[in-house]
């Protein structure tokens, strides 16, 4: 009982911690509406152009905007907390409105041909604290990451949307994370749409065992077996959304995510004798999108 007060208490004040959030966001966005039909400003020209891409010259949307979800611990937790997430894309202006997903990572789409578009993509991985958890214990820290690289998307019919992304990671771990998505997207009535589809996560080696691995000094101390972790198959899940369109250039949202761990991930002794293969991550969030434009 003792444990289900203090998890309801906390994610009352982090509920709360988000409305404000949003509040403030939409304080900071509702100045610049009166003049959302207009270029918000312009940058010059870069120095120079790169080859085999398209010039950056144009007008440009971009999208910001604040989250909150409700997710596990750590990856392989059975145990949940609540965090903050923003929101940032840009696309070229005048393109068909961008679908965002929640798993879709930052990203600049410098290439955007009809319904084909491509460009780098960022993720930044939380550090994880062993003295944060008592599921840790003994586990040691490992530090933040950075998850560099790429995604490509496509929209075979309008109502469905294919995204793949590849990044490098720096920092907590050095590994390559490949993800895959599709969305249906239905709209229900005016401005109201719902998505859903499936996700698959592949990881290697090096973006596995920071997270999932047991070496005999932290075997010693955690009092978990010694597990070697390799990559590979990580995870398989399917997510769904819902969003309004308040204008064009406010939207609203609220999403579900489900994440099977499989492999090596799934195996790990603090999976098995102290989490969940089963991940689930429940969040809302708002965005605003502006143009502007680059001689």
């Amino acid at each position: 009982m003792k444990n289900f007060d203090e998890a309801a208490l906390r994610l009352t004040v982090n509920a709360r911690w988000t409305t404000a959030s949003l509040a403030a966001l939409g304080a900071i966005m509702a100045t610049a509406q009166s003049a959302s039909a207009q270029t918000a400003f312009t940058l010059p020209a870069p120095p120079f152009e790169l080859p085999m891409l398209p010039s950056p010259s144009g007008n440009w949307t971009v999208m910001v905007g604040i989250g909150g979800d409700y997710t596990p611990d750590f990856v392989g937790s059975k145990n949940s907390k609540f965090r903050p997430i923003p929101i940032f894309t840009i696309r070229r202006a005048g393109s068909v409105d961008q679908f965002r997903g929640p798993r879709d990572s930052a990203s600049i789409a410098l290439l955007d041909v009809g319904n084909f578009r491509a460009g780098p993509a960022f993720k930044y991985v939380s550090s994880r604290k062993s003295d944060k958890y008592a599921e840790l214990t003994g586990l040691g820290d490992v530090k933040a990451a950075y998850e560099l690289g790429g995604f490509v998307e496509y929209y075979p019919v309008d109502w469905l949307r294919l995204r793949s992304e590849l990044r490098q990671g720096v920092g907590g771990h050095t590994g390559t994370v490949a993800d895959v998505s599709a969305d249906v997207i239905v709209p229900l009535i005016q401005r109201l749409t719902i998505s859903a589809g499936p996700r698959f996560t592949w990881k290697s080696t090096k973006a596995t065992a920071p997270y999932f691995g047991v070496d005999a000094a932290q075997a010693l101390a955690s009092g978990l077996p010694t597990y070697d972790a390799k990559g590979g198959a990580h995870s398989v899940g399917f997510g769904s959304q819902i969003s309004y369109r308040i204008n064009p250039q406010w939207e609203v949202h609220a999403y579900v995510e489900y994440e099977k761990l499989l492999g090596d991930a799934a195996d790990s002794p603090l999976v098995k004798l102290r989490g969940s293969s089963n991940q689930t991550t429940v969040g809302i969030g708002a965005s605003y999108s502006f143009d502007f434009r680059i001689r």
